[in-house]
């Protein structure tokens, strides 16, 4: 069980808008069954798959996790095609927060039934505040985000009624 009102603390992942869930998890791991843990495990590993070349590997060659514990995202995270995957694939690769500008919403209820991790909406765009591999420190009681090194804060959105939900495990462990 996750707390509501913890704090985490990892290296973030730097996205822009519109990372579609073909982006999240290709369609050709969507055959792995997450109850499996094993296969629950592979799905960590292809987290972010789909990202252009351009991009940093999330997960590295060979491991099942990312070395990223916050994702920091631009406007609608997790467009496209409904998958319960892609929010399984990144709690699965060891992702605690996502940090974006606004969420697709079936992406966000999602991830609020599986409680994979805190889907959490930054009051103003963050992505050129932090770089990714910088440490940042999210306190879900407050509802900010810290930039370790430079100490500046930034405020999130309340989760407000989910949160409990998603602290829980997803909507499976809530009672």
């Amino acid at each position: 069980m996750k707390s509501a009102t913890a704090r985490l603390v990892g290296r973030v992942y730097v996205l822009g808008d519109n990372i579609d869930t073909d982006l999240i998890i290709p369609a050709q791991y969507l055959n792995l069954v997450p109850t499996i843990p094993e296969e629950y495990r592979k799905l960590g590993s292809y987290a972010l798959a789909g990202l252009p070349d351009e991009y940093p590997r999330f997960v590295p060659p060979g491991a099942e996790r990312a070395p990223y514990a916050i994702v920091i995202a631009g406007r609608n995270f997790g467009c496209g095609s409904s998958r319960e995957h892609a929010p399984i694939a990144l709690g699965a690769a060891g992702v605690q927060a996502v940090v974006a500008e606004s969420y697709a919403r079936i992406f966000f209820r999602n991830t609020v039934a599986t409680g994979e991790f805190f889907p959490l909406e930054s009051a103003a765009p963050l992505a050129s505040a932090f770089a990714t591999g910088d440490e940042a420190e999210i306190d879900l009681q407050a509802g900010v985000i810290r930039h370790a090194a430079t100490g500046r804060v930034h405020e999130l959105k309340p989760l407000g009624a989910v949160a409990p939900v998603i602290a829980a495990g997803g909507l499976v462990s809530w009672h």
